[in-house]
């Protein structure tokens, strides 16, 4: 190539570098310039370090605790789009969690907007926000999930009934058995059978869609997450069909929505109903909130009970005084059981202390405010460190140490943030309790078990899941 050419090439090439750079700063507020941190390069900002760290064994935590040594507790930055502010502390996640005056919206990645529907639970703000969940609450209260007891119960014992002798990927078991009681709870799905392996396909590619990049081309993750959503949906909406026919009768999620609180077509709904549309984004929606979380959650709990024998003998000692007070020979676990299991919350607690789940909840500035000294302005993300605040020595003593006993008393408000605070709390929380306090109560008074691996690496997910998926052997108590 002629010198001169290259020369003009590479001038032109500067000046472009130099307008998007000016470009980022002009549209990047002056205000924000006290926040400390830095934006990256143009257009792209610290993307490439973002999605680096993501896919590391130590997951986005290594992004945000390399810009917290450098930059301290707060700090912005520009990652896939988005100018974002890194928040963490107790008055940064009331003001932010409570949405206090409607000055934050939650704040979905575009992958995760498009598959849950512009009617998703997680998507909507305001009133039509608190309408979606008070529709949905009755069934999810702790009287709603009474009638689901028995299954989930029997279905822990059929899981766990195949562990033994064999080497198990704890995930994938949880996985599977949190799939199996969310696809019966909301629609009466067989745990075997053609339709559950249907549901179980489909499910897969959409919740491996989240964490993809928003390329609809065939042969990407979001291409084959909506496809799957779109089947999904056809097949709610054939459910749909046969329950409002009289053909099928399910006393289930689906069939409660559907009698109280559904109208046929997607024409304008009234203050107590719900549109097909907004059914079946909110379905999805409970399928995934019903599942990655509490799968996740179920292998934290049996990863840490493992490393810590002296709490795993704690809590085998709260199952046994379970067992030693039946009579007349009863052997099967109860509801009233479940409610008795003090030290297993306090230990389902402590392991979403240590390890959340969603390392950060994330908010959009839908107005200027001012949160902990520092200016936000509106349309900004506005990302609460979960982690920091769940490993403050300030709020929780030894925060490096696994210790249930630190929920003997109640914590303060707006520092334990395992199920969330404020409107926008975990819709599921309950029903991630009684899985968890059911499985754990047939594993600890049967079963003992050894970690094959010592891994502390995180999947490169949303969800913070164990890289390896936990693999165990397991023995005869």
């Amino acid at each position: 190539m002629d010198l001169s050419i290259l020369l003009i090439l590479i001038l032109l090439s500067l000046v472009v570098f130099a307008a998007l750079f000016f470009l980022q700063s002009w549209t990047s507020p002056k205000t924000m310039d006290k926040i400390p941190g830095s934006l990256g390069w143009p257009i792209v900002g610290e993307s490439f370090s973002f999605l680096s760290d993501f896919a590391s064994p130590s997951g986005i935590a290594g992004f945000m605790k390399k810009r917290q040594h450098r930059y301290g507790k707060v700090f912005k930055t520009f990652v896939l789009g988005r100018f974002t502010v890194f928040m963490t502390g107790r008055e940064a996640s009331k003001i932010l969690l409570t949405g206090k005056d409607g000055i934050v919206s939650l704040n979905l990645f575009y992958t995760g907007r498009q598959v849950l529907g512009p009617n998703s639970l997680l998507h909507t703000t305001g009133e039509a926000h608190k309408k979606v969940r008070r529709l949905i609450a009755e069934p999810l209260s702790v009287d709603g999930l009474k009638k689901y007891f028995h299954f989930i119960n029997n279905q822990a014992i059929r899981t766990l009934d195949n562990w033994l002798g064999r080497t198990v990927f704890v995930l994938e078991e949880a996985s599977t058995f949190t799939l199996k009681v969310i696809g019966n709870m909301i629609m009466s799905l067989e745990p075997e059978g053609e339709e559950q392996e249907k549901f179980r396909s489909n499910f897969k590619f959409i919740s491996s869609s989240f964490a993809s990049v928003p390329l609809k081309i065939p042969g990407t993750a979001f291409y084959d997450g909506i496809k799957a959503r779109d089947r999904m949906y056809s097949m709610l909406d054939s459910i749909i069909s046969r329950r409002r026919s009289g053909q099928s009768f399910q006393q289930d999620f689906l069939e409660s929505l559907i009698m109280k609180h559904s109208t046929e077509g997607d024409g304008e709904n009234t203050d107590d109903k719900l549109t097909d549309s907004q059914l079946k984004d909110n379905i999805l929606t409970l399928l995934i909130a019903g599942h990655d979380t509490t799968c996740a959650t179920l292998t934290w709990v049996i990863k840490f009970l493992e490393e810590n024998p002296n709490v795993l003998e704690q809590l085998r000692e709260e199952h046994a005084q379970i067992q030693s007070k039946r009579t007349d020979g009863e052997t099967n676990l109860t509801w009233s059981e479940v409610n008795s299991m003090h030290f297993t919350n306090k230990v389902i607690n402590e392991t979403l202390r240590q390890s959340p789940v969603l390392p950060w909840l994330s908010r959009k500035a839908v107005q200027d405010f001012e949160i902990d000294g520092y200016k936000i302005k509106k349309g900004w993300s506005i990302n609460l460190d979960v982690g920091s605040i769940h490993h403050d020595p300030e709020i929780f003593s030894q925060p490096q140490k696994f210790d249930p006993s630190r929920f003997d008393a109640p914590v303060k408000p707006f520092t334990f943030l395992g199920f969330g605070s404020g409107p926008r709390m975990c819709p599921g929380m309950n029903l991630a309790r009684i899985e968890i306090c059911v499985f754990v109560h047939h594993l600890v008074t049967r079963y003992k078990w050894r970690a094959l691996e010592k891994d502390e690496s995180v999947q490169p997910t949303l969800v913070q899941m164990p890289r390896n998926k936990y693999p165990i052997v397991v023995d005869q108590l």
